[in-house]
């Protein structure tokens, strides 16, 4: 099957990957949770994982690299980890439900209000004006993506933060970002990045990570065993054990480090082949008359339209049974970023490629789109 659906997950991990995956699955030891030399050996890999992400992205240390399972639990962490009564959330509206659901369960909760920042009508992207236009006294945070996965857009995030006073933190999802684009935490002045570690960080489902800044103090969202201060009944005060309770995901963690080190040469020539595809798929649905473009060649692999009459999510089964190409029609998750696109009825097929796909794959995706037009 021809794999068009990367910005779901990642369907094809390099061959490190995969071997760091069978070895941490034959060697079964629980790092943190014994003093034996093999669990030691273990930890040993989880500790250079943090420093790897911390590395890849300019974080603020290895004690500030949080694993969780995927980058919803990593944004579910640092929103209500941080966020306290009364205060005044920004969030945009190509946001996926990741950070709208925990904030609208907030907000209707009497906890929190949240406003949502639209977008320029004709760029398709966020402009910081319009964010800095929703500034009030108590804003505490703005939640940005760094990259739609819808369509592939890329907000400015440097300008975004140049945007906002010094005392609003920056929380930015990477879920389609991270392992697409170079994100530079201090650079950039992100405090909390959200990481997904099976889409374009090239590990395996069960990894993620959420990154932090110093300027923040996340209050746990589990309780219980960390393998440290076992004495005590309350969560450690040091991170990262405060915020990972019970045994982290170790196979899923080392496939993370290895992606992260297959990445971290590899980063703009994957993102260079990757616009390239991007480019050439644009260029091609182009020339099909029933069929609109709401992607512009990007990095993160995205091409996102839809036919003038059918369905999406028809010609996202229609592809699948009937020329064995995986994609996705639908909402994806993103509901008000549909709205802005004026796609909200119906959705969009997306076709999301990795450097692992090529041309002639991209040819034969074409040719079914104008199979399925004709009949």
């Amino acid at each position: 099957m021809i794999y068009f659906d990367n910005a779901a997950t990642g369907g094809r991990k390099p061959d490190r990957v995969l071997t760091a995956v069978s070895s941490a699955i034959k060697v079964c030891a629980n790092p943190g949770r014994s003093g034996h030399k093999l669990s030691l050996a273990c930890a040993t890999l989880v500790q250079n994982c943090r420093y790897a992400l911390t590395d890849f992205f300019n974080g603020y240390g290895f004690d500030r690299v949080v694993f969780t399972k995927n980058c919803t639990e990593a944004l579910n962490i640092a929103l209500f980890g941080v966020l306290k009564q009364g205060d005044h959330v920004i969030t945009t509206c190509m946001e996926h439900n990741s950070v709208l659901r925990p904030l609208e369960y907030w907000k209707q909760a009497g906890k929190i209000n949240y406003d949502v920042c639209a977008i320029d009508t004709l760029t398709h992207n966020l402009s910081p004006e319009s964010i800095r236009a929703l500034l009030r006294p108590n804003t505490r945070l703005v939640a940005v993506t760094t990259a739609s996965n819808v369509n592939g857009a890329i907000p400015p995030l440097k300008a975004i933060r140049k945007a906002l006073p010094d005392d609003v933190l920056l929380l930015c999802d990477a879920a389609q970002g991270g392992g697409h684009i170079p994100i530079d935490m201090r650079e950039t002045g992100i405090d909390l990045l959200a990481v997904a570690g099976h889409k374009g960080m090239f590990g395996i489902q069960g990894s993620g990570a959420l990154l932090f800044s110093d300027r923040v103090d996340p209050s746990p969202l589990f309780y219980g065993g960390t393998g440290s201060m076992s004495l005590s009944l309350e969560m450690p005060d040091f991170y990262p054990d405060r915020l990972e309770a019970g045994t982290v995901a170790y196979p899923a963690i080392l496939s993370l480090l290895e992606g992260t080190r297959y990445l971290k040469t590899r980063l703009t020539d994957i993102g260079a082949r990757v616009t390239e595809l991007t480019a050439y798929c644009v260029k091609r649905l182009s020339a099909l008359e029933n069929y609109l473009l709401y992607s512009v060649p990007n990095p993160c692999g995205i091409v996102a339209f839809r036919h003038k009459s059918l369905q999406s999510e028809y010609v996202a089964s229609v592809l699948s049974s009937d020329y064995d190409i995986a994609t996705r029609g639908g909402l994806h998750c993103a509901p008000l970023m549909h709205e802005a696109l004026g796609t909200l009825d119906d959705g969009l097929v997306r076709a999301s490629f990795s450097h692992f796909n090529s041309p002639t794959e991209i040819d034969r995706l074409i040719d079914a789109l104008a199979a399925i037009d004709k009949r």
